[in-house]
């Protein structure tokens, strides 16, 4: 299933150097970007699919498990900003693809396809379906164990992957998606409802790291540079004001 996202990643990227996008426009709305009312709720849809909350509690808990010392320090930063650059390039092709798509919205995933088809003709559809159901798959395992993390480390449970407890909070996790996709919801509104919590979330959590890693008693001498607070409290603001404007569109305020 990894191998099969890596596929679509890898898709969509030479998809969106096939569209020969307008270099000049891309770096515009790289560094000045700008989004119209109807479309800030998808904004935040793209900042939560891209920067999921969960997702900094998983890495947190697997850093600790992977590395153990502050010699591992450099490997593990080296291993985020891999991780990172490399997320936010599949990010850009994924949008540069999509713009690319004759239909003005996007309803189904035949729709989205069309985002691959400069590279796979006819067959995209069939590509997109199977890397869906891959990323389903790895979603699958990858959020429910994030809440069970969560849940250890709250209730300081020092569970292991085989522990009960663990495997059941990872299987409620499971249960609940089932039977929310089972009542008749539009998948693709269902994704964007979630992404669009996590963007509304990422403020609360962002906020929360950005006073931990200043707390000397808890990183010692790593604490935040004051460059690194001050990108820091840019990103912090940046997604309290998306997430405070989305929840003032929901509500019609």
């Amino acid at each position: 299933f990894i191998s099969l996202v890596v596929l679509m990643s890898v898709s969509f990227v030479i998809s969106a150097l096939m569209t020969k996008p307008n270099l000049s426009r891309l770096l515009i709305g790289l560094f000045k970007p700008s989004v119209s009312e109807s479309g800030l709720l998808m904004v935040m849809a793209l900042v939560g699919t891209t920067v999921v909350p969960y997702n900094l509690f998983l890495h947190a808990a697997l850093v600790r498990e992977k590395w153990k010392s502050h010699a591992n320090l450099r490997q593990a930063q080296r291993d985020a900003i891999i991780s990172i650059v490399l997320g936010g390039i599949v990010s850009m092709a994924i949008i540069i693809a999509a713009a690319a798509i004759p239909y003005k919205k996007i309803e189904t995933v035949k729709d989205l396809a069309q985002g691959l088809e400069p590279l796979y003709g006819n067959g995209a559809k069939y590509l997109m379906g199977i890397g869906l159901f891959a990323a389903g798959i790895t979603s699958a395992i990858t959020a429910p164990l994030a809440a069970a993390y969560v849940a250890n480390s709250c209730f300081d449970w020092k569970a292991n992957l085989k522990d009960i407890r663990f495997r059941t909070v990872w299987m409620i996790i499971l249960i609940l998606g089932v039977i929310f996709t089972s009542l008749g919801f539009k998948p693709l509104k269902i994704i964007q409802f979630a992404q669009v919590a996590n963007g509304i979330l990422l403020p609360v959590i962002a906020i929360f790291l950005i006073w931990a890693v200043n707390r000397g008693v808890i990183l010692g001498s790593h604490i935040n540079t004051r460059t690194q607070n001050i990108l820091g409290l840019i990103i912090v603001a940046f997604t309290l004001v998306l997430g405070i404007k989305s929840i003032f569109k929901v509500f019609g305020i």
